[in-house]
């Protein structure tokens, strides 16, 4: 009796044993799950918006998703966090010109970039530039700056021209040292509510992750405020006075003036030459950024801030998303990044010939075209090994 007593026990207390096991092993797969979750989650981005602009599908360019009873437009836009939802489902026609702003700092970035082992090439998925974007160097700090000025930009203009429900031409008060007879009107860009807007919506998926105090995430977070703040505050203060002439024959004897958005240019010049200077950050033990080097001047809301040193663009690397310089076109004769010394990062290049085709010999025939012969000519390029 005894025996069997002692026997049954011993098989109750295996079989506890098993069922906290098991149970330990399913919350532990529930944890990696989810944390495998909220990495897919954060690895999709908004900047995907602007990478469908040449899909005739992308729900933003469809007229049928405003349409009663259709599909909701929101919940078929990958990349959006459940804040950018909720904006996207008060401002639908917003929406468009988020990917309008994206795709314009999508293609500043390559441009700017062109030229140097990290060219900002998007991927194909809605993380749009890879794994590159999970650390936190000056490439990143650029590339979130460039995309939330594209969105002010691109919101700014599209209140100007009439296509937002909720907002039109710009509100700006009077320049003080605008000439008296000068008149102060016509449709400016409104700058004000495109900061406001690109500020709620881009931000949003940075204030709705929730790390703890001190740890990289925190850092991670701060950084991309910071680099969003100083894209956005670029494109506000390059914006300037524009005025058009009205007179008898030209003779400009009044003046209308209004505000208006520089070209999208010199605001990735100025991004890029931020870029440059950036400074590099730390938390401290308050948990705010500060800098590394407390030599130097610390960096204004203006500025570009990183945390993590670049990572090697030279070779291919899965880790970290970098893609490598091996196909990359150089300049042989260049002393720059551009030139084969630099890009191919010492492995030599390839020489090979291509022929090119422009337009050549161009007159203008009376009454009014231009006709241009077509020239071609054989030129040399060089290729990364």
């Amino acid at each position: 009796m005894e025996k069997s007593m002692v026997a049954s026990a011993q098989g109750g207390a295996w079989w506890t044993l098993g069922m906290a096991m098991r149970t330990k092993s399913f919350f532990l797969g529930l944890a990696i799950f989810s944390s495998l979750l909220q990495v897919a989650i954060e690895a999709s981005s908004w900047w995907s918006l602007g990478m469908n602009h040449m899909n005739p599908m992308n729900p933003v360019q469809m007229p049928e998703v405003y349409i009663i009873g259709a599909q909701p437009l929101c919940s078929q836009l990958a990349g959006l966090s459940q804040g950018q939802k909720k904006l996207c489902h008060l401002y639908q026609d917003h929406m468009q010109y988020i990917g309008e702003g994206a795709k314009t700092g999508i293609k500043e970035c390559q441009y700017q970039f062109r030229h140097r082992r990290w060219n900002c090439s998007t991927v194909d998925n809605n993380s749009v530039f890879g794994r590159v974007m999970q650390i936190g160097s000056r490439e990143t700090a650029f590339t979130y700056a460039v995309s939330a000025a594209g969105v002010v930009n691109a919101m700014s203009r599209a209140c100007r021209e009439g296509e937002l429900s909720s907002c039109g031409c710009s509100r700006a008060a009077r320049p003080k040292d605008l000439p008296r007879d000068w008149l102060w009107g016509g449709c400016g860009d409104n700058i004000d509510y495109g900061y406001r807007f690109a500020k709620e919506f881009v931000d949003a998926r940075e204030r709705e992750r929730i790390y703890q105090k001190g740890s990289y995430e925190s850092s991670r977070i701060l950084m991309n405020l910071h680099n969003n703040e100083a894209g956005r505050r670029t494109v506000y203060s390059l914006a300037d006075v524009a005025c058009k002439c009205h007179g008898v024959s030209g003779s400009c004897s009044l003046k209308t003036c209004w505000l208006q958005l520089a070209d999208f240019r010199k605001v990735g010049d100025a991004l890029k030459e931020k870029y440059d200077s950036a400074a590099a950050m730390k938390l401290n033990t308050r948990g705010k950024l500060v800098q590394v080097n407390s030599r130097f001047n610390p960096p204004t809301i203006h500025d570009l801030v990183y945390i993590d040193h670049s990572p090697d663009y030279c070779v291919r690397n899965e880790s970290t998303g970098s893609l490598g310089t091996q196909g990359r076109l150089c300049n042989k004769t260049s002393e720059g990044m551009d030139g084969c010394e630099l890009m191919c990062c010492g492995r030599g290049y390839d020489q090979f010939k291509t022929v090119q085709t422009e337009r050549c010999h161009c007159k203008f025939h009376w009454c009014c075209y231009v006709k241009c012969k077509k020239c071609t000519e054989i030129v040399d390029q060089f290729v990364c090994k």
